[in-house]
This record gives C-alpha cells, sequence and structure tokens, in this order.
C-alpha cells in the first residue's frame, strides 16, 4: 500500500477526521445515504443557531433529541484506537475533528494533541454567561420532566457545548489547526467529505505547503485531486492497517 509508505516515512503527521470514523460505532452521518439529515431533513434546523433560538419547540426537541443520542453507548473504534496507538509514536503533531462525540478521547487519544473544532456533545454550555457543566447532569433534568432546562447560573438557554450553523468557530483552535496543517510533511483525512469549511481548508494548506495527502473515505471527496494517496474501504479496517506499528 502507497499510502502506508508515505505514512512510515513520515515524522510530522497531521489527521483530520469526520463523521465516518464514527459510523461504525453506531453514530449515523449527516449527509449520507442513511445520515440523518438525509432521512429527517426537518432535523437539520436542530443544528441552526438561528431556529433554536427563536423556537421554543426546536429547543424542546433537541433536548430529546440528546437523550436518545448513539454516542451515550457507543463505544471507539478499530480506527479511533489506531490513532490514539499512532499518537503515542510522537509523530502525530495534531488530531483534529469535525465530530462531537468524544470517541477519540475514549479511545486514549491525547487531549494535548486533540481539537475538537465543533466541540463536544459531552457538556452543555449556556449561550448567554457561557456556563459549562456535564451534559449528563443537564439531561437528568431533562428525564425528570424539564422540557427546556434553563442555565443553573443565569437562567438563560441551554445547549450542547457544540458549533451550530451560524456560530463562530474557536479562532484559537481553528488557528492552531491551520498552523499545523502548514507544518506537517503528511496530511491524513479519515472519513470526511472535506465538504465543510472552513476546517476542510486544512488539506489545501498542507498541500501547498508540500505535504503528502492521503484522503481515507468510503466515497470521494471533493479534495480527492490534492492526494498523494485515495484508500477506499470500510474505515475500521483500512485505518489499522494505515497506521499500523511497525
Amino acid at each position: 500500500m502507497a499510502s502506508r509508505s508515505l505514512v512510515s516515512g513520515a515524522r510530522r503527521v497531521v489527521v483530520l477526521t469526520g463523521a465516518g470514523i464514527s459510523t461504525g460505532s453506531g453514530i449515523p452521518d449527516f449527509r449520507g445515504p442513511n445520515g440523518v439529515w438525509t432521512r429527517d431533513p426537518e432535523a437539520e434546523k436542530l443544528a441552526s443557531i438561528e431556529h433554536y433560538l427563536e423556537d421554543p419547540a426546536i429547543r424542546q426537541r433537541s433536548w430529546q433529541s440528546r437523550l436518545d443520542h448513539a454516542a451515550w453507548s457507543a463505544e471507539p473504534g478499530p480506527a479511533h484506537r489506531a490513532l490514539a496507538r499512532f499518537g503515542g509514536t510522537g509523530r502525530l503533531d495534531l488530531l483534529v475533528t469535525q465530530n462531537v462525540d468524544g470517541l477519540h478521547l475514549a479511545a486514549g487519544s491525547d487531549p494535548t494533541r486533540l481539537v475538537e473544532i465543533h466541540g463536544t456533545m459531552r457538556e452543555a454550555s449556556c449561550l448567554d454567561c457561557g456556563w459549562r457543566g456535564p451534559m449528563a447532569s443537564t439531561l437528568d433534568r431533562v428525564r425528570a420532566g424539564e422540557l427546556d432546562p434553563d442555565c443553573p447560573s443565569c437562567g438563560g438557554i441551554l445547549k450542547s457545548a457544540t458549533v451550530s450553523f451560524g456560530q463562530s468557530l474557536d479562532v484559537g483552535s481553528l488557528e492552531r489547526s491551520f498552523a499545523a496543517a502548514g507544518e506537517c510533511d503528511l496530511m491524513v483525512a479519515v472519513g470526511s467529505t472535506l465538504a465543510v469549511f472552513p476546517i476542510a481548508q486544512m488539506v489545501p494548506i498542507a498541500a501547498q505547503a508540500g505535504a503528502a495527502v492521503i484522503v481515507v473515505n468510503g466515497e470521494s471527496t471533493q479534495m480527492d485531486g490534492l492526494a498523494a494517496g485515495l484508500v477506499r474501504g470500510d474505515i475500521d479496517e483500512v485505518v489499522p492497517l494505515l497506521f499500523a506499528q511497525e
């Protein structure tokens, strides 16, 4: 596998992961053939900050969907664990994930080398005062009958500590991700359509800086033309092979 040779020879690797790395753990993607938004286009409103702020019914539906989210029972898959092991080699400069499920951390990835660019569903946050706390505690309030729990600090609107459409990414995390992409010698995109910007810009940044690019995905992406290596197949099968330790 030519892509395996690229990984073996790289000394400064940056990895970007998307929804495809977690589908094997039972977490559906959003835009795929069986994606959440493909099956229920109205569900996309739950990810819009405008709708969330303006419509109490959207917030109530959001809290009910959080109760039943597949992530609470999901376990990291072989691909998550392979990347965590690879992190132990010292050659993984940064792991950036578009996912909010927390499975990279659960797999043992170093939190100091991980950027959850779209936030985490494992915490709740207040849109008014910035309070944050464990999502599990807030969900206990929903189970107890609160349809739209408010902030325990200021009474403001709570949501998951994730970045919705209409919200800005954390500037520091974005700058760190772009800087790592510009300084690596290998950029690997795993399970991402590479259609969500600005974070997908990591790939052309790396390519323009002279790094090799590997795209690992079950289907074609918008940036396959930048790749020195294209790896198709089941992500939980191909990623452990790609990042196998010598």
